[in-house]
């Protein structure tokens, strides 16, 4: 048989084979209607299965030449085909090279397959499987390329059968069953852990040794969700990437896929293992049914289906009625709630996560209130009697009771003296302070000196209770990070990290919140990747003690997904939001910790471009805030603020500058005008004035800022840098060439010990305009030229700020005399900011004024032409566009100037007077003007 063929038939006579007889007709009429002769090829095969047993017993298609029993691949010589996909073939294949003796299942990429997506998803679950390392997963243990160029995987071989069919064989108990699918549990969440989603669980994945122990296989289409590479899902009959009867609602829809689609999969599987049927009774057995039924049905419960089962089946596999009703009676209650609570329909009324699977299962087999189904009085009463029925009916055990109670209250006074010495010591520790405090008389001693003696008598006096000491250690590093001052915030944690790691009993709580500080830290100190190296190894900690320490875990929780999102893995950090929020909201809610994650949500969506939900995020939260804690909060400051950065990038900047205003406001009367609060909001506030065009005011509050960055953070900071750069452009906007220079340089000299190559060009780029309007021409080429081969390795050679780049090194060229290289450099300008940004942009329009300037110097007409264009179009109250049609003009002007010296002049002065009444405060665009007058002369 032809193998395109068979690929189209081997789905269909798979399904085919699965359904009950009179179900099988009419899928044939069905098929009959839409393709005669295919159905006439799958009638044949049918009837051949009916004829002889061994029908399908060895592939109808064989293996292509060069992959036969016998053939190696890399190190592996295949011993027999053991399954075959539309993606692939699994073969049994051990070592070839005698190196040792080990049998593997070794994965191919069908031979002669074309199809691009086939070969990412075959890339991307080597990517996925080399990310895993879990007992119940099937481990990756080899990986590589044939000489014919198709990849291959060498997996763990199981030698097992899928869970339902063991457990069907064996006559599993029930109490069995859930020990296996809890093993399932444990991989899948494992998974989850690490970003990936499976995307195809079901009973064929889910293997089971004769030992007894799960295997999971087969993440061929699983999905990263750090990853944001779009997956292609056909959805024709038979060409599905998932499996249908186990498929969530959201994946019939084409929805986005997240862990909760793996825990609506598991429900199917949970369903089937404990009764022995899937969640819906169909009329007709179809593919359009199975859809419909899954967006719309509500599944039995499993008692019942038991119970049914009980009235109507034939019973063989089990022996009597008896059996099935002690099955129902076993299920009803809590099973089939956990079981229902899977799958739900919605994403948001399933369980939150695989974990919260496993544990509502241990609660169950421990005989406590399971969380899917409502905790009543009597429904809790009711589970602690049956959890401690023997306990309650005997008076041995009431006096075993006693003698532990006895036996906590002791250990409880204990816990009672220790937490009474600890609290003791911190309270000396800080009167000794404050006694010992010598300030001069009459006059308070600042915060800051205040830490600086906490912290010199800690060294010179550590007493003899670490936990106290860490606790300590940790509350002064908090206030150092809110005060700005991060190097003695790191100094102290690191001290405080020296004890958590080297002390005995040192609680979760405390580790989790040394982790979180230590996050912190290297967060605002830009290092991401360092952020996530030191807090994601503690995640199944944080997540082990959610409902015993939820302030701790919602803390680490949010610390690490602003980690994540600083890092770009925004899916991961919307999963540490929502976790933290979702803890935050329980009862005590922590309403400032729901403020902090509306925030953090509403970021996000303004990463994604989103800005509209962004603002409405960050308006609930500013609302939530003023009617659950109080408006004068210092988290209001960064709501004002964010919202203030949203509004001047969609150009609303009258709306920003109030948002910014009332943000410096509230910082300074919270925290004062010396605080880390207040220099950002400054900082913010001028970034605001430079767009209005009040350079004076802009320079001397980047000019004070300056000086507090320096002093606390170094010269050498990232955060001076850019300051420095803040700085040096609004002098050079002034014409303060002397002041520009020098704060451009030091920012370009920062970002080259940086990691940001972007930084630096565009630092690269402002310094050489800067020169460039100095007449420092020979200094800014260099310069330039450094800056394009940044930005073409950072973002390629069609980039519109390698255009940029372009026009700027085009009009140095002509400053420098060779027309020919300032010629082809604004040619290119041209195409490349046009083929970005599109005509009309302001990218664009500062290269065609640059080119229509050199052209029209030189006679061209149709350049003059361009000139006059752009001066006497576009709207007049946009700042770039006034800006261009005034140079434009300009430019044009400039070409009267060997004519009608005289005329040309008087037209430039007009030029300057229109541009000094609209910027008082001069600009660089001025500045142009005034020297293409000066040059009239």
């Amino acid at each position: 048989m032809d193998p395109a063929r068979w690929q189209l038939l081997s789905p269909l006579i798979d399904s085919l084979f699965e359904l009950p007889p009179e179900a099988r007709d009419e899928r044939l009429r069905e098929l009959r209607e839409e393709d005669p002769g295919l159905t006439d090829e799958l009638e044949a095969l049918i009837a051949l299965e009916e004829e002889r047993g061994d029908f399908l017993a060895e592939p109808l298609v064989p293996p292509r030449p060069g992959v036969q029993p016998g053939t190696v691949v890399g190190p592996y010589r295949l011993d027999r085909l053991l399954g075959e996909g539309g993606m692939g073939q699994v073969w049994l294949a051990s070592r070839a090279d005698g190196l040792y003796q080990r049998r593997v299942a070794l994965k191919l990429l069908r031979p002669g397959l074309t199809d691009t997506n086939l070969r990412v998803r075959f890339t991307r679950e080597r990517q996925i499987l080399a990310r895993l390392g879990h007992p119940h997963i099937a481990r990756l243990l080899d990986a590589g390329v044939t000489l014919e160029g198709l990849p291959y995987l060498a997996l763990e071989y199981v030698d097992g059968e899928p869970i339902t069919d063991y457990c069907r064989t064996q006559d599993t108990p029930v109490a069995q069953r859930l020990h296996m699918f809890q093993q399932v549990c444990d991989a899948v969440s494992h998974a989850h852990a690490n970003l990936i989603v499976h995307r195809d669980l079901k009973p064929s994945n889910i293997l089971v040794t004769p030992a007894g122990e799960v295997r999971l296989l087969d993440f061929g289409i699983a999905k990263l969700l750090d990853s944001e590479a779009a997956v292609v899902e056909q959805t024709r009959t038979g060409m599905r990437a998932f499996t249908l009867h186990y498929a969530a609602p959201e994946q019939i829809r084409g929805e986005p896929v997240t862990t909760m689609t793996d825990v609506y999969s598991l429900g199917v599987v949970l369903y089937e293992l404990l009764t022995d049927r899937k969640p819906y009774k169909l009329k007709r057995d179809s593919d359009a049914a199975w859809e419909e039924a899954i967006l719309l049905n509500d599944p039995l419960r499993p008692s019942q289906t038991m119970l049914r089962r009980a009235e109507n089946d034939t019973v063989e596999e089990y022996g009597h009625v008896a059996a099935l009703r002690r099955r129902a009676r076993v299920l009803s209650g809590d099973l089939d709630n956990i079981v229902l609570k899977t799958l739900s329909k919605q994403p948001e009324q399933r369980y939150p996560s695989v974990e919260a699977v496993a544990l509502d299962l241990r609660r169950y087999e421990e005989g406590r209130p399971v969380l899917a189904r409502s905790q009543g009085v009597g429904y809790r009463i009711r589970k602690y009697f049956a959890r401690h029925r023997w306990t309650l009916a005997t008076a041995s055990m009431v006096i075993v009771v006693l003698g532990l109670s006895v036996g906590l209250v002791a250990w409880q006074a204990r816990q009672a003296l220790a937490e009474a010495a600890r609290a003791q010591a911190m309270q000396d520790f800080m009167v000794g302070l404050f006694e010992q405090a010598g300030g001069a008389p009459g006059k308070a001693m600042d915060l800051r000196s205040l830490l600086t003696a906490a912290e010199t008598r800690d060294r010179t006096e550590p007493g003899h209770q670490p936990r106290a000491r860490a606790e300590l250690l940790g509350l002064l590093a908090r206030l150092r990070l809110g005060l700005g001052d991060y190097a003695e915030a790191g100094q102290l944690l690191q001290r405080q990290s020296a004890i958590v790691d080297n002390t005995r009993d040192i609680p979760d709580s405390l580790q989790l919140e040394s982790l979180t500080l230590r996050g912190q830290l290297l967060a605002v100190q830009g290092n991401a990747p360092a952020c996530l190296a030191l807090m994601q190894p503690a995640l199944d900690v944080a997540r082990g003690e959610e409902a015993q320490l939820p302030p701790q875990s919602s803390q680490f929780y949010s610390q690490l997904g602003r980690c994540r999102r600083a890092a770009g893995e925004r899916q991961g950090a919307r999963q540490m939001f929502e976790r933290s929020l979702t803890i935050r909201r329980e009862s005590p809610a922590d309403e400032v910790g729901i403020v902090e994650n509306l925030v953090d949500l509403a970021s996000l969506k303004g990463d994604a471009g989103d800005n509209v939900s962004a603002m409405r995020g960050f308006n609930e939260a500013l609302s939530y805030l003023g009617s659950h804690v109080g408006a004068r909060h210092p988290l209001a400051v960064t709501i004002l603020r964010d919202r203030c950065a949203l509004r001047r990038a969609q150009g609303d900047l009258a709306l920003a500058e109030h948002d910014c205003q009332e943000a410096l406001t509230l910082a300074v009367q919270l925290h004062g005008g010396d605080s880390r609060a207040g220099i950002e909001a400054r900082r913010q506030l001028a970034s605001l004035h430079m767009d209005l065009g009040r350079y004076a005011l802009a320079q001397r509050e980047f000019t004070e800022t300056q000086a507090w960055l320096v002093a606390r953070l170094g010269a050498g900071d990232a955060e001076i840098a850019r300051n420095s750069s803040n700085l040096g452009l609004a002098a050079w906007e002034r014409g303060d060439l002397a002041a520009a220079l020098p704060a451009l340089a030091h920012a370009v000299e920062i970002w080259r010990t940086g990691p940001d190559p972007g930084l630096l060009a565009t630092g690269l780029f402002n310094q050489a305009a800067a020169l460039h309007d100095a007449g420092l021409d020979a200094n800014a080429m260099p310069l330039l030229q450094e800056a394009r081969r940044l930005r073409i390795g950072q973002f390629g050679a069609e980039h519109g700020l390698v255009g940029d780049t372009d026009r700027l090194i085009g009009v140095v060229a002509a400053a420098l005399g060779d027309p020919a290289q300032a010629r082809g450099a604004l040619q290119e300008a041209v195409a490349l900011t046009r083929g970005h940004y599109g005509p009309g942009d302001p990218h664009t329009l500062r290269a065609e004024l640059a080119q229509a300037r050199l052209l029209a110097a030189e006679g061209d007409t149709a350049a003059m032409q361009r000139l006059a264009e752009i001066g006497t179009t576009g709207p007049a109250d946009d700042s770039d566009r006034r800006r261009d049609r005034w140079l434009a003009r300009a430019y044009l002007t400039e070409t009267r100037c060997q004519r009608e010296p005289a005329l040309a002049r008087a037209q430039l002065d007009a030029i300057t007077q229109e541009m000094q009444a609209a910027m008082p405060e001069g600009s660089a665009a001025l500045g142009e003007v005034h020297g293409i007058r000066q040059g009239c002369l």
